[in-house]
């Protein structure tokens, strides 16, 4: 039976404050380092690449090649507007995340890390096309030979792997709310 005592509430309260204190932290704290390890990879990659010129790392299959992408993932272009459509877009998106954001349940760190890096990422970025007409700087490449990923930043894997185990995330949630469902049916 739950307590209804007024300082079992406050104790509850407290709790649920600490926690939320805690998942800020680990939002902003994750968000803010993807943030800087952006930018300042990308501020190393424009002053010490040339242009096009790929430097091996692990010979052919990861190379540095500073590249200005104007255009979205997968070379996604949407004519003479795609750096303000995008920064737009971005801007959007990071309405939609930061509703998720608040939206999580307390304590799921899983939740609010993955929200953290898409979060970071979209910022990495609209920081980059609003701070150049030239476009987003990219400078990973990988591949073999001739069939090559897309260039891309810290950014864009931030945003990947965020999406990816958000997406995991939210399955996890529904399969657990199912569970429950199917038991609440099942109780007599």
């Amino acid at each position: 039976m739950p307590c209804r005592m007024p300082a079992c509430a406050s104790s509850a309260r407290r709790r649920r404050k600490m926690a939320n204190g805690a998942d800020r932290r680990l939002f902003w704290g994750t968000a803010g380092a993807v943030v800087v390890a952006d930018v300042v990879t990308k501020l190393l990659a424009e002053s010490l690449l040339a242009r096009h010129l790929p430097v091996q790392v692990l010979g052919d299959y990861v190379q540095l090649r500073l590249v200005y992408n104007q255009c979205a993932a997968f070379g996604l272009c949407l004519g003479a507007y795609s750096r303000w459509i995008f920064f737009g877009l971005a801007i959007a998106a990071l309405f939609v995340l930061r509703s998720m954001v608040r939206s999580a349940r307390p304590r799921d760190r899983f939740r609010i890390v993955s929200l953290a890096l898409v979060c970071a990422g979209a910022v990495g970025n609209v920081v980059d096309r609003l701070r150049s007409a030239q476009g987003v700087v990219d400078f990973v490449d990988v591949g073999i030979g001739s069939a090559r990923w897309p260039t891309f930043n810290v950014a864009d894997s931030a945003i990947t792997v965020g999406a990816i185990a958000l997406a995991v995330s939210l399955w996890l949630e529904g399969r657990a709310q199912e569970r429950a469902k199917e038991a609440r049916a099942a109780e007599p």
